[in-house]
Formats: structure tokens, sequence, C-alpha cells
């Protein structure tokens, strides 16, 4: 189920849009916005600080203790350190990144944009992201925010989604099919 800016009702769904108000009413979108990019880097940059969020192995406090260290290295906005306390004495600090994309598209949606997920074999240029962007402009009428993954198990091309719309031009995509060709 969504909601009619896109995001499911989900966990992480629930705590995005609460933290999105907060900001919101705040006027704190873009650093609430930057602080979550950088934990979000974080997590895909660093398994310990994944490991920690995620593992059950480690108790509520010892989690809540290194999220907030690192949340403090990296400098977060004091709502978002507060929101991160919140996931995790309610245990949910697994639900981080998931947050952290919905509240991008939240946001996109508060300033007019549409938000793609493009999945890429490798990182792309800042060049190849402001083409892709000019792109996706052109294709859909409206300014576009770009999420990108690596996913190397694409082999190459990319794999866009822009709501429930998907366009997949992964070689793995284009090699399956033409396996499936070629068996008749």
């Amino acid at each position: 189920m969504e909601t009619s800016s896109g995001i499911s009702a989900s966990l992480a769904g629930r705590y995005a849009t609460a933290l999105f108000e907060l900001a919101r009413d705040r006027g704190q979108i873009e650093s609430v916005e930057r602080s979550l990019a950088s934990l979000k880097q974080a997590l895909d940059e660093v398994p310990e600080f994944m490991t920690v969020t995620t593992s059950p192995e480690f108790s509520r406090e010892q989690a809540e203790r290194a999220s907030l260290a690192v949340a403090d290295q990296l400098g977060v906005d004091p709502l978002t350190r507060n929101f991160i306390g919140v996931l995790s004495e309610n245990r949910r600090l697994a639900k981080l990144k998931q947050v952290a994309r919905d509240f991008d598209t939240l946001v996109a949606a508060h300033r007019g944009e549409v938000t793609a997920e493009v999945v890429s074999a490798h990182a792309l240029t800042d060049d190849q992201m402001e083409a892709l962007r000019k792109q996706l402009r052109t294709r859909v009428g409206r300014d576009v925010n770009i999420q990108s993954r690596i996913d190397p198990s694409i082999l190459g091309g990319l794999v866009v989604k822009i709501g429930s719309r998907m366009i997949d031009s992964s070689i793995k995509t284009r090699l399956n099919t033409l396996a499936s060709a070629m068996k008749g």
C-alpha cells in the first residue's frame, strides 16, 4: 500500500513521514536531508556501522552508543541525532537506510520533483548523472531527484524505477532475454 506521496505505509515509511513533518515544521528539511545522506553513505561504506545497526548481537544500548558516535562524527543535525535515538530506543535502527530513502521521496514530492531509483553496475560520474537527470526530466516532464545504488550483478546498463514504472536496460536482463529466445 502506498500513500499519495509514493511512500509505503511500512514501518520505515511512517518513521520517515514523522521525521519529515518535524523537519518541515521546524524549517530544517535541508539539514536533515544532508544528515540522512551522510548516514546512508556511512551505512554503504562502513560495514561495521551497518552491522551495528542491524545485528541482534548488539544490545540496544551498544547500538545506540555506536550510532550516536557515528552521527556525532558525521556532524548530523540535532533533530536527526534525536531521531537516531528514537529509532534505537524502539529497536528500529535496521530501518535507518529505508527511512532515509523514504525521507528523500517525501522531500522530492514537497519540492515538486519525482524520485528515480537508479541501479548501475558501476558508480556513475557527475556528467553521467546530469545527462541521466536531463533525459528523465524530458521523459517525465518534472524535475527528477536521483537515488542511485550500485549492483555489480546487473553487469552493465541501468535499471531505473520511477514510481511504478521500470526501465530495465541492464546487460543481465538482455542476456536472460536472449537466452530465453534461443531456447525456442
